[in-house]
C-alpha cells in the first residue's frame, strides 16, 4: 500500500513539473531573433578569435533566439538544472558551426556559446514542442528564411566598408522578409557607426516572423558602415 502511495505521489509531481515547463514556455510574448555581422563584432570587441573550425563565412551569424515581453522585460535562466546536452544537438553541430559561430576569445568549438544561449534564453522557451534540439533547429531555420545578406545584396548594400543609409538597410530587409527589423550599431576605433546586429521578431512557436510589438531601443547614425570581414 505504501509503495502504491509513493508511486502516486511521484506521478503527481511529474505532472506538476511538466505543467510548470508549459507555464514557463508561455510566459513571454514573442522572440527576438538576433543575428550579428562578424566584421562589426570584431571591431566592437577590438579583437576576436575565429572558431577552431576556421574563419567563418562572411555572412550574418546567429546570436540568439530570445523570449521577450511587450513591456521590454524578458525572462532568463528559467531552469538552471537543464544544461545543454551535446548529444541532443549532435546532428546540428555542423550547421551550428557554420551559422551560429562563436567569435569570442579564446577560440572554441562554439559549444560554450550555444550552452550560454540555451541556459539563459532557451530554457525560458522550453515546451513540448521546443526542447533543446527544437530550439536550435528553429533558429537555424529562421536564419535561412531571413537570408539577410542576400536581402541586402539585392538592394546594392554590400560589406565593402562603404556607408549606407540606415533607412535603406531597414527597407531592404523589410522588402525581403515582410517585416521591419530593429538595427543595433557599434562604434569602431575610428568612431564609425557600423551595422552590427539585426533584430527580427518571431511568434512564440519560434517559426514565423511577425511585426515587432516592441523594437529594441538602439542608437545608430543615419548612415552606417557595412565593414568587410
Amino acid at each position: 500500500m505504501k509503495m502504491k502511495l509513493n508511486f502516486s505521489i511521484l506521478i503527481k509531481l511529474a505532472i506538476l513539473q511538466y505543467l510548470s515547463v508549459l507555464c514557463i514556455a508561455e510566459d513571454f510574448d514573442f522572440f527576438y531573433f538576433v543575428q550579428q555581422w562578424p566584421g562589426s563584432y570584431c571591431d566592437t570587441k577590438h579583437s576576436c578569435c575565429y572558431p577552431r573550425t576556421g574563419k567563418p563565412d562572411a555572412d550574418f551569424g546567429i546570436h540568439g533566439l530570445w523570449p521577450q515581453n511587450e513591456d521590454g522585460s524578458y525572462p532568463q535562466n528559467c531552469n538552471r538544472d537543464n544544461a545543454l546536452d551535446e548529444d541532443q544537438i549532435s546532428d546540428l553541430t555542423s550547421s551550428l558551426q557554420k551559422d551560429w559561430p562563436s567569435l569570442s576569445c579564446p577560440s572554441s568549438t562554439g559549444f560554450r556559446f550555444w550552452s550560454h544561449e540555451w541556459e539563459k534564453h532557451g530554457t525560458c522557451a522550453e515546451s513540448e514542442e521546443i526542447d533543446q534540439h527544437g530550439y536550435f533547429e528553429a533558429a537555424l531555420k529562421l536564419k535561412e528564411k531571413a537570408n539577410l545578406l542576400q536581402a541586402l545584396n539585392n538592394a546594392g548594400i554590400k560589406p565593402d566598408d562603404e556607408f549606407y543609409d540606415l533607412d535603406s538597410i531597414k527597407e531592404a530587409i523589410k522588402d525581403a522578409t515582410g517585416f521591419t527589423p530593429g538595427i543595433e550599431c557599434n562604434i569602431d576605433a575610428s568612431r564609425n557607426s557600423q551595422l552590427y546586429q539585426v533584430f527580427m521578431c518571431v511568434d512564440i512557436s519560434g517559426s514565423e516572423f511577425i511585426e515587432c510589438p516592441e523594437l529594441p531601443k538602439r542608437r545608430c547614425a543615419s548612415k552606417v558602415q557595412f565593414p568587410k570581414f
